[in-house]
């Protein structure tokens, strides 16, 4: 039997966060944890790209042109939910986007959205009580693009 390990820290893999502006004052909270945790992991300051976009939904199209010259990209946003069904069309097509460009590229790309049905959700998942979802998309991309090169 195989079994396939690797190390979570990389100081060589280039990395693009992508991250929606729309909920800035949460989505800022989740870039701050990504962004130290990436370095915590060895990540060099120099091989880390941030790309701002308006909202949840241009995230897929942007990740898919960063994912070029990045070896993994983390996507962040948060979607709140509203009063009208437009939370579940955003939410919806941009983790089928990220999946499918993941997919297509055959490239990490890290789902670090938060989906919340109110505000204090949102703050727990965001650096509250739930931890950081940021930082974990940051652990989630070093041992992903790890896994990958040990997979060839």
């Amino acid at each position: 039997m195989e079994e396939i390990k690797v190390k979570l820290s990389n100081s060589q893999a280039k990395f693009c966060v992508v991250v929606s502006r729309f909920n800035e004052l949460f989505t800022r909270m989740l870039l701050e944890g990504c962004l130290d945790e990436l370095l915590r992991l060895g990540v060099r300051e120099e091989n880390i790209r941030v790309v701002w976009t308006p909202g949840a939904f241009e995230i897929p199209l942007v990740a898919k042109r960063c994912a070029r010259k990045a070896d993994a990209v983390i996507c962040l946003a948060v979607i709140i939910r509203g009063e009208t069904p437009h939370f579940d069309f955003v939410s919806a097509e941009t983790a089928k986007g990220i999946a499918q460009t993941s997919l297509e590229l055959e490239k990490p790309i890290v789902y670090g959205v938060i989906t919340a049905d109110a505000m204090d959700q949102a703050v727990d998942r965001a650096g509250s009580k739930l931890g950081n979802r940021g930082r974990d998309s940051a652990r989630t991309a070093v041992e992903m693009v790890n896994l990958m090169e040990s997979l060839g």
